[in-house]
Formats: C-alpha cells, sequence, structure tokens
C-alpha cells in the first residue's frame, strides 16, 4: 500500500477521484498495519476491517472505476486495465484463506506494487481524473455510493493455497504463500 511518505511531483495536482481512491489506500494501509501490529498474533478484527474495505475498494474499481474510463475512452480500456484486473484477481485470491504471515507478506507485496500503478503520475487515478472531466464529480458520488460487500467467510480447503499461487503466478508474482 502506499504509506505517508508517497510524494507526487509537484506539478501534478490530485483531484477530488484521486484523493479519494487514495485517502481509502491509506485507510486500508493503516488497518493492515494495525492488524500486524503484535508480531505474536494478528488482530482478527483490524484484518477483517481491511478484507472487507480492500474487497470494497477493487469492487469501485472493477464495477464504477474501469468500465468509465473504458466508456470515455469510447469502448477501449486503459492499458494498464489488464494488469489491474490480473492483481486484483490476485489479491481476492489471498484474501480467501485465513490470515498468515507469509499471505499478509504477500498480499503486502502486490499491494506497493499495485497502488504505484493506480497511484503513479500517468497511473489510474490520474488518467480517470482526465478521462472524468467535468463528469468527475458524477464519478466521485457513484464511488461513494458504492456498496459494502458481502464477504464469505475464509476458506482453509486444501485446495485455496494452490489456486492462489495460480492466481498470484497469472499476475506474474513469484511469492510463498504455503
Amino acid at each position: 500500500m502506499a504509506d505517508a511518505t508517497t510524494t507526487v511531483p509537484d506539478a501534478f495536482t490530485p483531484g477530488a477521484l484521486y484523493q479519494f481512491l487514495a485517502d481509502d489506500h491509506l485507510r486500508l494501509d493503516g488497518l493492515l498495519r494495525r492488524a500486524v501490529a503484535d508480531a505474536r498474533a494478528i488482530d482478527g478484527a483490524a484484518y477483517a476491517e481491511f478484507r472487507r474495505g480492500l474487497l470494497k475498494h477493487i469492487g469501485m474499481e472493477e464495477k464504477i472505476l474501469l468500465p468509465a474510463a473504458r466508456a470515455a475512452r469510447g469502448g477501449t480500456p486503459l492499458p494498464m486495465a489488464a494488469k489491474l484486473r490480473v492483481d486484483h484477481g490476485a489479491i481476492a485470491a489471498l484474501l480467501v484463506p485465513p490470515p498468515t504471515p507469509k499471505i499478509i507478506a504477500a498480499l503486502r507485496a502486490i499491494l506497493t506494487a499495485h497502488n504505484a500503478i493506480e497511484e503513479g503520475p500517468d497511473g489510474l487515478y490520474d488518467a480517470c481524473e482526465r478521462l472524468a472531466g467535468t463528469q468527475a464529480e458524477s464519478w466521485l458520488a457513484r464511488l461513494r455510493a458504492a456498496p459494502e460487500v458481502a464477504v464469505s467467510p475464509y476458506n482453509d480447503s486444501p485446495r485455496v493455497l494452490p489456486a492462489a499461487r495460480r492466481a498470484l503466478e497469472r499476475a506474474g508474482y513469484e511469492l510463498d504463500v504455503e
């Protein structure tokens, strides 16, 4: 996740869309830090809130932001959309099993790279800010109105971690989660 020291070039002034989504990254990062603050045990309540929030954030991007950007481009997806989607799949796959230190380390690694694609100069949020133009407030209202997502209980089936590993590989990550 982005951290509080992330800087944006002076020439870039984030708009409301960018700021809303980047602030959510910071909120989620704080929840994950809180979940692992005690090295001896994962704070289940903080991790559950992180998990719910991250799934909602992914849903906002997948169901609102990326489709709006595609529509604003006359039906052509943003060049980064395919990468973001496979990352979202890998992240979601890691949220299926109960959290472990290896899963949390993998999430952190992916989110660091993924959030840079979204928040960086010419990243997703910057591109969407430009594409939205005068519709930025409308896009933002839709993001703010996004519903909470239904979150299934953890699944600790022996099939879950191999499936998560395959999702990571599809997204280009070689991370140990087992």
